[in-house]
């Protein structure tokens, strides 16, 4: 663990990300330096969308597994 803190504005803003603007979760962690799954804790957190995935489903698409 780093011991970095993060603020409360910055994890909801790297969520929406990719909630909201459909970047990738990899890539929004990797940007500031955060671990993939502190990104998947804040999203569990201040995102109920986030669970869903980012890209919304076609009607062929079968529903994404969390890893």
């Amino acid at each position: 663990m780093s011991g970095k803190r993060y603020t409360e504005e910055f994890k909801i803003e790297a969520v929406k990300q990719v909630t909201e603007r459909g970047h990738p979760a990899t890539e929004v962690a990797a940007r500031p330096g955060v671990s993939s799954h502190s990104l998947y804790q804040w999203g569990r957190r201040y995102s109920a969308r986030f669970l869903e995935g980012a890209q919304p489903r076609t009607e062929h698409e079968p529903p994404r597994q969390l890893p």
